[in-house]
């Protein structure tokens, strides 16, 4: 035998007798679920070696401009002894109300004021919605979670839907008795808005959880957790998460075989912690500990959503921006403009906008300070191509024109379709196949609001697999289906009745 078999044959005889103890993937597939996050947290080091030792400099408190020594000893006799006295930005937090303010100012200011700025927000949805949720006992999303049954939105002591939708818009405005105001962020009055996460994805990937405000909707009112993930070119595969929340920690074991190189690297993209406005290093931060950021599919789970809200970044003054619920990337190839306001053209443009809007409120003196990502047009192109692979969940009753199948469909799901494409006027805004129309519509809803001014245009998103999506609505104000029906009632008039109300929601909820 030659010498060096001698040597390979015991090495790979051994290392067959590890795969067979231990499975396919080693002893990875033997680490507690959060190894891999354990590895990635760096650990304080015992003080052993002469170096670690502090020295008078490290214990001094240098960084504290009031304390340091000038650069020359002229100075000492000039007034504030040449010590900065007014803002510098790049080292003063965003916000700062006087020179020299500290993160833990701005830390316990937050701690402080958070439960009444909760108190308050909880107060409001109160006020407008029936927040004990109802569960439909057959109806759920892709992975099984029961969807939340409506309207849950409180109408005035003796009002009826009914009643209401025979009121003409002035009539309701003048009585101020509109049940779908704008739903404001739970920070807004503070000018601070910003990515808000649910307590369920919070649990998962505590880097996402601010000091300051916390999510306000309860959680049967929100997508699944984790969501389904489908792919346009592997349609045969169905749900390809396998019940995981795709991250940096898993995403390359998960679609290494499923993905193309191109597509494998833009995902990995979309999983990459970049700065961002809440989420960063610095002082202006709204997290206890300094974060590297948050990732696409931190707010697109899954290619999804979490029902993940933020405010809108380019609408000024403070007062008039809007909150806006995270809609999901499925059936992103079919879409033609991007963004709830902007109508951005290519998945590519708005891409790379987000970097600078949704990141950092489109104000580039924010994203300098706190870490701009300027993306290589080549990996922009990458993270589209991932995006476009993003597919609907299946629609088995659905034909290949987006129609119902009269043979599977019941005889309420077939009199909602006819609703639809009819009396109901939802395919104006929504046709078949996909279920949207790649335009901006305007309601006027101003029109029913006494002391509040309307949105202006809002894309029309596709309602493919809409029942996945709750909230609804580009601020999420209609928590439920029946919401939705409820609202575009009385928005366009239609008069509807229970039953077509009721037909309606049976059929959208088969689309």
């Amino acid at each position: 035998m030659p010498h060096y078999l001698k040597v390979v044959l015991p090495l790979a005889g051994l290392i067959l007798g590890i795969f067979s103890l231990t499975g396919p993937e080693g002893a990875r597939s033997q680490q507690p679920t959060d190894a891999i996050a354990q590895a990635q947290t760096p650990k304080e080091a015992p003080m052993e070696r002469p170096e670690q030792k502090k020295t008078p400099h490290d214990l001094s408190d240098v960084f504290n401009p009031s304390n340091a020594v000038p650069s020359s000893e002229a100075l000492t006799d000039q007034q504030d002894r040449g010590q900065m006295n007014g803002f510098d930005f790049y080292r003063d937090p965003l916000g700062a109300t006087r020179p020299g303010m500290t993160f833990d100012d701005f830390y316990r200011a937050g701690v402080a004021n958070k439960p009444q700025v909760m108190a308050t927000q909880r107060g409001l949805l109160a006020s407008r919605y029936n927040l004990e949720p109802k569960l439909d006992p057959v109806v759920t999303m892709s992975r099984g979670k029961p969807l939340a049954v409506g309207p849950t939105a409180r109408l005035p002591a003796g009002m009826t839907w009914e009643a209401l939708a025979q009121l003409s818009p002035a009539e309701i405005r003048d009585r101020d008795i509109f049940p779908y105001k704008a739903l404001p962020h739970a920070a807004q009055g503070g000018g601070l808005g910003g990515q808000v996460f649910p307590p369920m994805q919070i649990k998962m990937f505590p880097r996402l959880e601010r000091y300051d405000v916390e999510f306000d909707l309860p959680e049967a009112f929100l997508p699944e957790f984790p969501p389904g993930m489908f792919l346009q070119n592997r349609p045969e595969l169905g749900d390809v998460s396998r019940g995981e929340v795709v991250s940096i920690n898993n995403y390359y074991r998960l679609f290494k075989d499923i993905l193309t190189a191109v597509q494998l690297d833009g995902l990995r993209l979309l999983v990459t912690p970049f700065p961002q406005e809440e989420f960063n290093p610095t002082d202006d931060r709204r997290t206890v500990q300094p974060s590297l950021g948050v990732t696409c599919l931190d707010c697109h789970t899954n290619g999804h959503t979490s029902g993940q809200f933020h405010i809108t970044p380019d609408i000024r003054p403070e007062q008039r921006r809007i909150r806006l619920d995270t809609v999901s990337l499925r059936g992103l190839f079919n879409q033609q403009i991007h963004g709830s306001k902007r109508s951005l053209r290519s998945v590519e443009d708005f891409t790379e906008f987000e970097q600078r809007t949704a990141y950092f409120n489109g104000d580039m003196i924010h994203a300098l300070k706190k870490g701009m990502n300027i993306l290589d047009r080549i990996q922009v192109t990458n993270m589209a191509q991932m995006q476009n692979m993003f597919d609907f969940p299946p629609a088995p009753k659905l034909t290949v024109t987006g129609r119902l199948d009269p043979a599977k469909a019941t005889a309420e799901e077939l009199a909602g379709e006819r609703l639809f494409f009819g009396k109901a006027q939802c395919s104006t805004c929504h046709p078949a196949p996909v279920y949207l129309d790649n335009q901006m519509h305007d309601l006027h809803v101003e029109r029913f609001l006494k002391n509040e001014a309307g949105d202006g245009p809002i894309k029309a998103f596709t309602l493919r697999g809409i029942k996945d999506s709750p909230p609804y609505l580009h601020d999420g104000r209609a928590l439920t289906l029946e919401d939705t029906v409820e609202f575009f009632n009385l928005v366009l008039e239609l008069k509807l009745t229970p039953e077509e109300k009721h037909n309606l929601v049976e059929f959208m909820q088969q689309l």
